[in-house]
């Protein structure tokens, strides 16, 4: 009888720990799904009420305004989502604006005499690049960083050579209409830069979240050497992942080049990767890897874009600009170091 009296609040109390724990996991599942989400609402909000008080009239959340800021986060959400690939393995591309203005150069120089063959042409560059940078770390085992650090400045050279260091153009590219018109159904008009990005993250989410390879990838940035020696194919991750950041660069540059009928292997891209990086962290990617969401980069690459176009409407000066966004990248990788002491915690 005196164990059972005992047990009587021994178990209550392991019910009670149960049920907050089941509290805990809950809310933090909740935490995950709806990611950033609140914090691009509330931007949104600020940007907009400054607007009010400082010159009078709210544009942010003009129609005209939020289809500009959406195409805006196009191009960024694209080289985003091939980062995000990189990024969940542990890995880090610095090479994406450059292989984006190489690519452009390629796809604007091949336009003018093969027409969309130059579009392929963009492509393939990116492809190669990307693979070319999966290779030397996959086979070679040089760090990312370093790799890529390189191919940031050996491809902006490139960029430059291609196009003899001046701006190229082509008043009659074929394939403007990626960069300039819209697919109308209906009453709906939408941008094709726009359904573009969503198209690669959807694409994207299918890889990660409905293939082995998207386990596989998360396994590589978890752990390697486990993932190795469970029989996975680390290498072959790898080559993936850096092959589709270049290809999905590659296409960056189709959709700049496509957009603005000309490119500069000079100035196109520039920090772009770092517009890239700040989306997927800002996401909820860890920057350790095996952790994140590529809807949790869309969210990123919309708040980075919001907070450009909404800084321009408020009339912060371009230094300040530079400045609020170092923060918010500092900020995210902060978040992020939180974030995994909160996990090992729990």
């Amino acid at each position: 009888m005196s164990g059972g009296a005992g047990g009587g609040p021994v178990m209550a109390g392991t019910v009670a720990v149960d049920a907050k724990a089941s509290r805990q996991a809950s809310m933090r599942a909740l935490v995950r799904a709806v990611g950033m989400l609140p914090v691009l609402i509330i931007l949104g909000a600020l940007i907009q009420v400054g607007g009010i008080y400082l010159t009078g009239e709210g544009r942010f959340l003009s129609w005209q305004n939020l289809s500009i800021v959406a195409q805006q986060a196009s191009v960024n959400s694209v080289l985003a989502a091939g980062m995000t690939f990189v990024i969940l393995t542990g890995g880090i591309d610095l090479s994406v604006g450059s292989i984006l203005a190489a690519s452009a150069m390629v796809g604007l120089l091949g336009s003018i005499d093969y027409g969309y063959l130059g579009l392929v042409g963009a492509l393939l560059a990116g492809l190669l690049i990307g693979l070319g940078n999966g290779a030397l770390i996959a086979f070679v085992r040089l760090p990312p960083f370093i790799v890529t650090l390189g191919s940031l400045t050996a491809i902006r050279g490139l960029a430059r050579l291609i196009g003899n260091d001046t701006t190229v153009f082509n008043s009659s590219l074929p394939f403007d209409w990626i960069g300039n018109d819209n697919l109308t159904l209906g009453p709906v008009s939408v941008p094709w830069l726009i359904i573009i990005a969503f198209l690669v993250i959807f694409a994207s989410w299918l890889i990660l979240r409905r293939t082995v390879l998207g386990v596989h990838i998360y396994a590589v940035g978890g752990n390697e050497s486990a993932a190795r020696l469970s029989g996975i194919k680390v290498w072959a991750v790898l080559l993936f992942v850096y092959g589709a950041s270049g290809l999905l660069a590659g296409l960056g540059g189709v959709m700049q080049a496509a957009r603005l009928y000309a490119a500069n292997g000079l100035q196109l891209g520039q920090s772009y990767e770092l517009d890239a990086i700040a989306a997927v962290i800002v996401g909820g990617t860890s920057f350790v890897g095996g952790i994140g969401s590529i809807w949790g980069t869309l969210i990123g690459a919309l708040i980075i874009a919001v907070l450009n176009n909404g800084l321009i409407l408020l009339g912060v000066s371009d230094v300040w600009q530079y400045i609020i966004k170092g923060g918010v990248i500092i900020g995210a990788v902060a978040l992020d170091r939180y974030r995994l002491r909160g996990s090992a915690r729990t």
